[in-house]
C-alpha cells in the first residue's frame, strides 16, 4: 500500500499539476505559436537549474503533501529533482533510464523514462522544449500583468494527462509556474524559484545504486 502511495504521489508530481488563476486579463500582441517561439529560443541552451515550490493533491485519497528542493535539468532528457522537504529524495534520468532513490530507507525504484514520462507528460517537457510544440495543442488562455498563461491539451489523448497551463515571465520569457489537471482530479503546483542558465555536467544524470539497497522495477 506503501508503495502504491509512492507512485502516485511521483505520478502527481511529473503529470498531474493543476493551479488555480485570475479569469482577467488585456489582449496579448503575441500569439500563442510566438510565445512558444520565444521560450524556445530562451531555452535553446544547454541546461538550468531551479528551486522549487511543490504541492501535490490526490483526490481520492485526500492527501495533500507540500515539498521543497532543487531541479537540474540539461538537454534534452535529462533531469534530476532533489526533494529536501519533508523528507530527502532523489529522482533521476538521463533520458534513458529512470532511478527514484529514498535515502532514509534505502530503496531504489527503477525503470525506464520515456515509459514513466510518456510523450512530455508532466515536467518532462523541461528537458527539451520541443516537446510542447510536437505533443501538445497551445492556445493563449489568458494575458496577465506580468506572466502569459498558456493551456496545452495533449494530442494523443491519456486518462493520466488532460492538460497543462504554464505561466511565463512577459520580461524573461522563463516558465515560473507548470499546472497540469488529470481525468480524475488530481493536481500538483510546481512554482520554479531563481532559475540559472548552466550547462550541467552529464555525469549528475547517472545513478548507482547502494549496495544492500532495496530495488523495486517500475511496471512489474
Amino acid at each position: 500500500m506503501k508503495l502504491k502511495i509512492v507512485l502516485l504521489c511521483l505520478a502527481a508530481i511529473f503529470g498531474q499539476i493543476c493551479f488555480g488563476l485570475d479569469a482577467k486579463g488585456a489582449e496579448s500582441p503575441l500569439t500563442a505559436d510566438e510565445i512558444i517561439t520565444k521560450i524556445e529560443n530562451r531555452y535553446s541552451v544547454p541546461g538550468f537549474t531551479a528551486k522549487f515550490i511543490q504541492e501535490s493533491t490526490l483526490k481520492a485519497m485526500d492527501i495533500t503533501d507540500v515539498a521543497a528542493g532543487k531541479i537540474f535539468v540539461k538537454r534534452p532528457g535529462m533531469m534530476r529533482w532533489e526533494y529536501e522537504k519533508p523528507e530527502k529524495q532523489f529522482v533521476i534520468t538521463d533520458g534513458e533510464n529512470l532511478w527514484i532513490y529514498r535515502p532514509d530507507i534505502n530503496q531504489v525504484m527503477t525503470g525506464k523514462a520515456p515509459e514513466f514520462f510518456g510523450t512530455g507528460k508532466g515536467a518532462s517537457f523541461l528537458s527539451d522544449i520541443r516537446i510542447i510544440r510536437r505533443n501538445f495543442s497551445v492556445s493563449l488562455k489568458k494575458n496577465k500583468e506580468d506572466y502569459f498563461v498558456l493551456r496545452l491539451v495533449p494530442k494523443e489523448k491519456r486518462a493520466d494527462l488532460s492538460e497543462v497551463f504554464l505561466s511565463i515571465s512577459k520580461r524573461s520569457f522563463e516558465i515560473s509556474r507548470i499546472g497540469i489537471y488529470n481525468s480524475y482530479g488530481d493536481g500538483t503546483v510546481i512554482d520554479l524559484l531563481d532559475s540559472k542558465f548552466v550547462n550541467n555536467p552529464d555525469a549528475i544524470f547517472t545513478f548507482k545504486i547502494p549496495e544492500r539497497s532495496e530495488i523495486i522495477r517500475i511496471g512489474e
